[in-house]
């Protein structure tokens, strides 16, 4: 195979790898932000729970301090019953008393119905908390994951660069300018493989002779539509096919 061509394909693979490797690393930012988003519903999930607590709480007291009130008006009420002088007044302050007796039930079933509200939530909140417990165990590891990752891709990266100087270094400087040129224009990918007749990137069938050509391996050949360099991979000679991007 012609030693530059061999030196075109390589420069590919590295190049496709160390971009793929640049996307992925560009991705972090936004995963990272899912990992805080779903950290942040967790806590807020707990949040939103002791804050209803709260209210519940601040909703009892009031109705109890209502209750205290309406017991000491119907102990007023009581001692005025024995005061009064007539029938009208007596069912008057009976009517008082009822409503105050009333009053002190309906307010003392709400107690009720929130002392029941509180210990649903007083559940809830051990339930949400150990599921805060979980997703930070689970978010820690993940995110330590990305770190890994993020570290084995730039290493991934410096290699690529590494190697990359040293097959440039021995390239010749007009293959070198073919392959930059092109790979600029076609979003980084400017080496194809040529297979069954087509440019197997942009899918337009090469002329016979142009196949021909390329199936030796022997020049440095671009495809007439995508002005990819093109090269065979069907010889033993030939290196692994050039992912395509």
């Amino acid at each position: 195979m012609n030693p530059d061509l061999t030196r075109l394909i390589r420069l590919q693979q590295l190049e496709s790898a160390a971009d793929d490797a640049r996307r992925k690393i560009a991705d972090h930012p936004a995963r990272t932000q899912a990992l805080d988003a779903r950290l942040q519903s967790a806590r807020d999930a707990v949040s939103g729970i002791k804050a209803r607590l709260t209210a519940a709480a601040d909703k009892r007291r009031g109705e109890e301090k209502e209750v205290a009130g309406v017991q000491t008006r119907l102990a007023k009420y009581k001692d005025q019953l024995l005061e009064v002088k007539t029938n009208r007044e007596y069912t008057a302050m009976l009517h008082e008393i009822e409503t105050a007796q009333n009053d002190i039930r309906t307010r003392e079933d709400r107690i009720l119905e929130i002392m029941m509200e509180t210990d649903e939530l007083n559940a809830a909140i051990k339930k949400s908390e150990a599921e805060l417990k979980v997703a930070e165990k689970e978010i820690a590891a993940e995110r330590a994951v990305l770190d890994t990752e993020k570290a084995t891709l730039q290493a991934e990266i410096e290699k690529a660069t590494a190697e990359r100087a040293t097959v440039v270094a021995g390239m010749d400087k007009r293959v070198l300018s073919i392959f930059e040129t092109t790979a600029k224009g076609r979003k980084g990918v400017a080496v194809a493989e040529a297979k069954d007749g087509l440019c197997t990137i942009c899918h337009v069938r090469l002329r016979p002779q142009v196949f021909n050509e390329v199936r030796k391996n022997e020049s440095i050949i671009q495809c007439d539509s995508c002005r990819r360099i093109l090269y065979f991979a069907g010889s033993s000679e030939a290196p692994a096919p050039v992912s395509q991007v």
